[in-house]
C-alpha cells in the first residue's frame, strides 16, 4: 500500500518542489525504490543528481563520508566554492572538521542535559494548549506546532520572549525560501544571485546575523556565560576560534533546523490524530511504554527533513549505475522511512512500533541530528499533555503543505476539539 496524491503518477519530478505541495510523493518514491533504487534526476534549473531511495543503501553510504561528501553543500542547488565557504554550517563539512565543532557544541544537546529541560518543556505545553483549546476551532498548525519550538529555542539560546516570532519567521524565509508565502524571494522563480554568500541564499541570513551578533554583545556586557552561543565563541585547544561567517550561519542553522523539523512533525502528528481517531484513543489508554516508542514514530511519519545531498569524491557503481566524481547524489530519508524491506507496514502508523530505526535524524553517519533527544522530549510531552485535555479532534478544513523538496511538512492545519 501507497499513498497517493492528486499528480502523483509515480513519475513526478523530485526537483520540482511543485511536487511536494500536496506532501510528498510516495507512489514515486515506491516505484523508484523497486525500479531505479538510484534513478538519475533532471536538476531542472540545477545540474541533475543521483536520487537513492532504499532505505539499506542511504544508510551503508550514509558511513561513508570519504566517499560522499557533506563538504561542497546538502541541497540541490549548485554552488561555486566561494558560495560554499560563505554559506557552509559544520553540517557541510566532513569529519575530523565535523567532529570538531559537533564536540564544541554536543554537550549542549547531549541526552542528560535535555532531560532536565523537561519541566520546562511541560510548562510551555500548558500554556501553549490552554491558550489554543480554548478556541475550539483554530489552525493547529500556528497555535500549537509552530509555538512550542520557538518558545523552547528562547529558552536554549536565552532570546527575549517579545523577539521570539520575528526570529521564526526569518527561519521560514531561510529554510522554506521555496515557498512564496514565506519569502519574498522565492529560489526557484526569481533571481536570488545578489544572496549568494548568505545561509540558503536568503537576505533574512543578513538580519539574522547582525541580531546574533547583538545578542552576543548584550550577554557578554552581563557576564552571561550560559548557553550554546557563548560555547560556540570558546577558542579551541589550539587557541582558535569560529570565524564570523562560521557563527552567523551556524546561528541561522539553529534558528532554522532547531525550529522546522519539530514544528512539522508536531503537525504531521496532529493531522494523524484528526484523520485517524483510534490514534487518540491508544496514546488515551496506553500504558506508559507507548511514550517510550510514540515520538519516534511520529517522526518517522512526518520525516520533515526529507532529503540531504552529498558529492561523489570518486568513481563508483551502485545497481548497475556509474556515478561520477563531482556527481551530485541525494538520500531521500522520506523514502526509506517508507520502504517495506525494512519497515512492517511502513504506509501504517504503528505507535507502539520497536525497534524503529528511522532515519528522519540522518542515522547511520556523523551528521545525525544534534537535536534528536530535544525534538523527541517536545513531541512526547506534547502528545501527552493534548492527550489528557482532549476527547476528539477532527478537522474542519483541508490542511497545507510548504512548497519544498527539502522540508517536508504542513503548514495549516484547521481543526476543530471536543474538550474533557
Amino acid at each position: 500500500m501507497t499513498i497517493r496524491h492528486p499528480g502523483d503518477d509515480g513519475f513526478s519530478n523530485l526537483s520540482d518542489h511543485d511536487s511536494f505541495i500536496h506532501g510528498p510523493p510516495h507512489h514515486t518514491f515506491a516505484r523508484l525504490r523497486r525500479e531505479d533504487p538510484l534513478a538519475w534526476t533532471d536538476g531542472g534549473q540545477f545540474k541533475g543528481f543521483w536520487s537513492m531511495t532504499r532505505y539499506a543503501d542511504i544508510m551503508e553510504y550514509n558511513r561513508n563520508t570519504r566517499l560522499l561528501s557533506s563538504a561542497q553543500g546538502i541541497r540541490i542547488e549548485d554552488q561555486s566554492h566561494e558560495e560554499y565557504l560563505a554559506r557552509r554550517t559544520f553540517q557541510e563539512t566532513d569529519p575530523p572538521e565535523h567532529t570538531h565543532t559537533r564536540m564544541l557544541v554536543g554537550k549542549a544537546f547531549s541526552k542528560p542535559v535535555i532531560a532536565g529541560f523537561e519541566g520546562i518543556i511541560r510548562r510551555l505545553c500548558e500554556e501553549i494548549l490552554d491558550q489554543a483549546l480554548a478556541q475550539k476551532e483554530f489552525d493547529a498548525a500556528s497555535m500549537i506546532s509552530r509555538q512550542l519550538p520557538m518558545r523552547m529555542l528562547g529558552q536554549i539560546l536565552g532570546i527575549p520572549p517579545e523577539d521570539l516570532d520575528w526570529l521564526v519567521t526569518k527561519g521560514d524565509e531561510l529554510i522554506a525560501n521555496t515557498d512564496p508565502e514565506y519569502t519574498e524571494h522565492v529560489l526557484d522563480k526569481d533571481d536570488t544571485e545578489a544572496f549568494r554568500l548568505m545561509p540558503f541564499r536568503s537576505p533574512a541570513g543578513a538580519e539574522l546575523y547582525r541580531y546574533a551578533k547583538r545578542l552576543v554583545e548584550d550577554k557578554a556586557a552581563r557576564g552571561d556565560t550560559d548557553g550554546v552561543l557563548h560555547l560556540m565563541l570558546q577558542p579551541n585547544a589550539q587557541g582558535d576560534r569560529i570565524s564570523d561567517d562560521e557563527f552567523r550561519n551556524f546561528f541561522c542553522l539553529l534558528v532554522a533546523a532547531g525550529n522546522d523539523t519539530t514544528r512539522y512533525t508536531l503537525s504531521a502528528a496532529i493531522h494523524a490524530l484528526a484523520s485517524q481517531p483510534e490514534l487518540l484513543g491508544q496514546l488515551q489508554q496506553g500504558q506508559d511504554t507507548i511514550w517510550d516508542t510514540a515520538a519516534d514514530e511520529f517522526i518517522r511519519w512526518a520525516s520533515p527533513t526529507m532529503h540531504f545531498r552529498r558529492t561523489a569524491t570518486a568513481d563508483f557503481e551502485l545497481h548497475g549505475r556509474k556515478v561520477r566524481e563531482g556527481d551530485k547524489v541525494l538520500y531521500w530519508f522520506v523514502s526509506g522511512n517508507r520502504d517495506d524491506s525494512w519497515f512492517d507496514r511502513p504506509f501504517e502508523i504503528d505507535l507502539c512500533r520497536s525497534p524503529n530505526r528511522h532515519m528522519a535524524f540522518g542515522q547511520g553517519g556523523p551528521h545525525i541530528c544534534l537535536g534528536m533527544w530535544l525534538a523527541r522530549l517536545e513531541i512526547r510531552v506534547l502528545l501527552q499533555e493534548l492527550a489528557m485535555r482532549v476527547k476528539s479532534i477532527r478537522q474542519s478544513g483541508d490542511h497545507e503543505y510548504v512548497r519544498s523538496n527539502f522540508v517536508g511538512g504542513i503548514k495549516r492545519l484547521p481543526v476543530r476539539v471536543v474538550l474533557k
